[in-house]
């Protein structure tokens, strides 16, 4: 039962972490499939331990990455991303979803894309317009580097140990609803005697 359990909150968290990076968690289970026993990929996916891909994968991190960092660029690479991290999300969600081998692959598929397409809307079109709009667009590239590092963190843990990657991801929604209604700009008060 602790497997199964495990196996979903691995591939919640790792399809959580593609609607915001979509190559970090793709990068990050590539490589734990490939030297490591933490994961083992179905024969169907067995091309992410490929050399090419993880190649493939890191170049496009690192183009993710510094397109995320630069105002406005952030902005054209949300657009491309809203197709790129939901399929993302549903490829984690279908190759982590080991333990839980009894669900339809097609369903699985759709958890994970609407997990990642979730977080990506969220991360895209709420919270980083918020945050732009609030620090002038010099908060950009502070706030994408701390989704790198919560990325790769949350992609190793849903991987290592599930459930401490939950309670991660339960503070961490906390913490960024917290932070912004704490961002938005706050609405004039009317004067009494105004209607």
């Amino acid at each position: 039962m602790a497997e199964i359990i495990g196996g979903v909150l691995g591939a919640f968290g790792l399809s959580a972490s593609a609607g915001l990076n979509a190559y970090i968690p793709l990068l990050v289970v590539s490589l734990l499939a490939k030297f490591t026993n933490l994961i083992e990929l179905s024969d169907s996916w067995q091309a992410l331990e490929s050399w090419w891909v993880i190649g493939v994968l890191a170049v496009l991190g690192i183009v993710e990455m510094v397109a995320d960092k630069v105002p406005a660029v952030d902005q054209v690479n949300d657009v491309i991303q809203t197709l790129i991290r939901p399929v993302a999300g549903a490829i984690l969600f279908a190759t982590s979803a080991k333990s839980i081998t009894e669900i339809n692959p097609v369903l699985s598929m759709i958890c994970g894309l609407l997990v990642a397409g979730s977080v990506h809307v969220a991360k895209s079109f709420v919270a980083r317009p918020v945050i732009e709009a609030s620090t002038a667009g010099v908060g950009t590239p502070v706030v994408s580097t701390i989704e790198d590092i919560l990325v790769t963190i949350i992609s190793v843990l849903s991987v290592v140990l599930p459930v401490l990657m939950a309670i991660l991801m339960v503070l961490l929604v906390w913490w960024i609803i917290h932070l912004i209604k704490k961002l938005k700009p706050k609405k004039p008060e009317t004067i009494a005697g105004e209607a």
